[in-house]
């Protein structure tokens, strides 16, 4: 009997049940891991579509405020004589690109130039051809338009985006 229990002991066949040194998964285990990771996977699509939504609303509000803050440092340095300007004009730049492009100081008797931006940001909605200039990626709205419907013209009061989409809060990146 000692004689039976010692093999048995070697031969890990019989203890076993006649899979010794067999290792690996079996197809079933393998198709409930692989649906698990489908699902998980599924499920965190979604979340990174969510998290890419957000940095890129997150851009527009950051370009849409140095746009903004721009056009305010224009009309506020025009409405203190640093820029030249025609009697009749609003005191806003005929065009974003001269916010990157610059201005003479008047008050300087040097000439300087007067910058307001090192360059205009993209629109981060923009689906446009990707060779557009970024100047061109914005709508503007000219300071003698209504704001219940905008219209360029011959300066530049405010921008918004040109994007059809609506923002997670609801509301249309145009009216941002």
């Amino acid at each position: 009997m000692a004689s039976v229990f010692h093999s048995a002991r070697r031969c890990g066949r019989c203890l076993s049940g006649g899979r010794a040194g067999v290792r690996g998964f079996t197809l079933i285990e393998l198709m409930i891991t692989l649906a698990l990771v489908g699902i998980l996977a599924l499920g965190i699509m979604p979340f990174s579509e969510l998290i890419v939504q957000r940095q890129k609303e997150q851009e527009l509000r950051v370009a849409l405020r140095e746009i903004r803050t721009a056009l305010d440092a224009f009309k506020e340095a025009s409405d203190f004589g640093n820029i030249e300007r025609q009697p009749d004009a609003s005191g806003y730049p005929p065009t974003l690109s001269l916010l990157v492009a610059g201005v003479k100081d008047a008050k300087d008797p040097n000439g300087a130039m007067m910058y307001f931006l090192r360059r205009v940001p993209a629109d981060p909605f923009f689906t446009g051809d990707p060779a557009t200039p970024s100047e061109e990626q914005w709508n503007t709205r000219a300071y003698a338009s209504p704001p219940d419907d905008p219209q360029g013209g011959a300066d530049v009061f405010d921008v918004t985006s040109k994007s059809e989409g609506v923002g997670m809060n609801g509301i249309p990146y145009k009216q941002w």
